[in-house]
């Protein structure tokens, strides 16, 4: 090392980067000179300009912050160069970074990315290992390259995904689990005991996992009911998943699978009354194997409700079709 502390750039946005930084600041030997965040953006129902959760710890722990709209512009490159990192270290920034940037550190550009590389490469990991089923996953320190995801791996840390893991759940595990890890990664890397490694390069090995978006979380009543419970888990709270009703959009925040045939095509509502279910469950919803049983609702205008509440106030929803799913053909 040069100095006593290895001088650090951050970039991050959103929660999962805030134990990377808050990591950062309490290690003596790193010395983080700089934080690049998105720019303040309208959220919510109100729309009201917000900083991100990166920014916020940011401005409390009084670093300066750098909130370009591209890093694409000489100008916004030489305004990192100006801090001279050692390390520029990258969790979910949100933008990606060209070549002249990634050069920019004297060490390494380093990014903590919410996956077993090269398994989900992309924005969206977390949501895509429990709606394919995955049965562990975790997070890894790899060096940067302009590509997505394709840097040179440099540790990896695993974790069980749990039978009832929502994506809210495995993203409060896996973010402290970075932080962790991104700080052994730096260190060792100074001390020369890790050194990187290639990605398998076995197509087979390599998934992807792109950006979310709102129509995403649209459910498939022709699927399993176990797949549609790992949608609903996996995309609870973002982005949701919802069907329409009577062309109202309705939202199914919480439910199980059912491992019994009730005789409905998909998406048709069934009466669960007489059957062998608990008090929770006044119904079920067809699907493509099974059926689902939702236990939290919430129609568009209305609060969340539990299922019973919401079938005392949901005239003609038994026996109905949900979402966009055709009449059988006769």
């Amino acid at each position: 090392m040069a100095s006593a502390t290895s001088r650090v750039i951050f970039m991050g946005t959103p929660d999962f980067a805030v134990p990377t930084l808050e990591a950062l600041l309490d290690a003596p030997d790193f010395d983080v000179v700089g934080v690049v965040t998105q720019p303040d953006r309208p959220a919510g129902r109100g729309r009201d300009v917000r900083e991100s959760p990166v920014k916020q710890v940011a401005v409390e722990a009084d670093l300066p912050v750098f909130q370009p709209e591209t890093l694409r512009s000489p100008e916004a490159v030489e305004h990192l160069r100006v801090w001279t990192p050692d390390f520029l270290v990258v969790t979910a920034f949100g933008q990606i970074l060209r070549q002249n940037v990634l050069d920019l550190p004297r060490v390494a550009p380093i990014n903590v990315h919410a996956s077993l590389l090269p398994r989900w490469r992309g924005a969206a990991p977390i949501q895509a290992a429990i709606r394919a089923g995955d049965t562990y996953t975790g997070v890894t320190t790899m060096v940067m390259n302009a590509g997505l995801d394709s840097g040179p791996i440099l540790l990896q840390d695993s974790i069980p995904i749990l039978p009832y893991e929502t994506g809210q759940s495995l993203h409060d595990k896996l973010a402290p689990l970075g932080a962790n890890l991104l700080i052994h990664t730096l260190r060792w890397l100074l001390g020369g005991s890790i050194s990187p490694h290639e990605q398998p390069s076995n197509a087979e090995l390599i998934t992807f996992a792109p950006q979310l978006k709102k129509e995403d979380g649209e459910i498939n009543w022709r699927q399993s009911a176990d797949e549609i419970d790992r949608h609903v888990r996996a995309y609870k709270p973002w982005p949701g998943t919802y069907t329409m009703w009577e062309g109202k959009l309705l939202k199914i925040l919480a439910g199980y699978p059912v491992a019994i045939d009730i005789g409905v095509p998909p998406g048709v509502v069934a009466d669960t009354q007489g059957a062998a279910f608990t008090k929770a469950t006044p119904f079920v919803i067809g699907t493509g194997r099974w059926a689902y049983a939702p236990t939290q609702l919430q129609l568009a205008g209305r609060q969340v409700m539990e299922a019973a509440d919401f079938l005392n106030g949901a005239s003609g929803f038994l026996g109905s079709r949900l979402g966009s799913v055709p009449e059988p053909e006769e």
